[in-house]
């Protein structure tokens, strides 16, 4: 299945991504993994938090756009050549990776030593199959 990410179009000026946040903190959702991709005049906030559903409708009460994207979440040993193994398993089987991110540190158990690497991939079905195929750990949540 995977986890759902929440994109959100922000525009480019100060202050806009602290008034996400605060009201995130406000709301008491847990912000697990975060990316961003600017332009010069708005970007594009990537999150995996700990209550989607509420976190979805806190934002957008509060005015902000938001869009929900199935993704998958690999958790992967944090060490040299970790993630080229698990690339070289999309690359074998010809998935697109749209784009990535991940979250060092802890993993979707609090185990330290780990990492969870977030996938937006073009055919997200094919993509869990390959990692259910390879035995590779995909979070549900974390």
């Amino acid at each position: 299945m995977g986890i759902r990410q929440i994109s959100v179009f922000l525009e480019n000026t100060s202050g806009r991504l602290g008034e996400l946040t605060k009201t995130l903190a406000n709301a008491g959702i847990n912000l697990r993994a975060v990316s961003i991709a600017d332009t010069e005049d708005y970007g594009i906030l990537r999150l995996i938090v700990d209550k989607t559903d509420e976190a979805v409708n806190t934002l957008t009460a509060a005015g902000f756009t938001t869009k929900l994207t199935d993704v998958v979440a690999v958790e992967i040993e944090d060490a040299p050549g970790s993630l080229a193994k698990l690339m070289e398993l999309y690359q074998k089987s010809q998935v697109n990776i749209e784009y990535l991110y991940a979250s060092l540190g802890s993993s979707c158990e609090g185990q330290t030593g780990k990492a969870v690497v977030i996938f937006k991939l073009e055919d997200h079905e094919k993509g869990l199959k390959i990692l259910n195929d390879n035995n590779q750990k995909v979070a549900e949540k974390f």
